[in-house]
């Protein structure tokens, strides 16, 4: 299985905020904006697997600024990492000024999503090869951010969490 750059699972998908979809303060819904991350992560994962995708987890979320009403709302995913068989996705949102046209970071979050056969089996994903610097931080991070979900589960103990320790030595 040849493995695959994050650019090659690069989704970006972008709307526009409607009224059906804010809050009394006219601002986008967190369920709302939850939705598109899922879906533009989902789109990700699939296209690094090549497979069937499931949600495993929803890692992090950061609503870091409001997104009004009107706003032009572009959401960003990319597989950070692969495990064996399962994608960490990061998101990016990003907001258009109506008026002069400037992004500005609104949003992130980190996925996790798990390839399956069509019986819904785990089956394995390719490997993930980052290329800029940005990319190989995210990946880097990844695998940090798995062992603290796995040491907090109870899944390993302390001692087997290396790149955690790592930061601390």
């Amino acid at each position: 299985m040849k493995a695959k750059t994050p650019e090659q699972s690069k989704t970006t998908m972008t709307d526009m905020v409607l009224p059906s979809e804010t809050n009394p303060l006219n601002n986008l819904f967190g369920g709302e904006l939850l939705a598109r991350m899922d879906r533009a992560a989902s789109i990700s994962a699939r296209r690094h697997s090549r497979r069937i995708v499931v949600t495993a987890s929803v890692n992090h979320v950061a609503f870091n600024r409001a997104v009004p009403l009107g706003s032009v709302v572009t959401v960003e995913a990319k597989v950070s990492r692969a495990f064996n068989t399962s994608m960490e996705i990061y998101i990016d949102v990003w907001m258009e000024d109506r008026e002069s046209g400037a992004r500005t970071k609104a949003n992130e979050a980190i996925y996790t999503f798990v390839a399956v056969d069509e019986t819904g089996r785990p089956v394995k994903v390719p490997e993930v090869t980052p290329e800029t610097a940005i990319e190989k931080e995210r990946f880097n991070a990844a695998l940090r951010r798995k062992q603290l979900s796995l040491l907090l589960a109870g899944k390993i103990k302390p001692n087997e969490a290396t790149e955690l320790k790592a930061l601390f030595d």
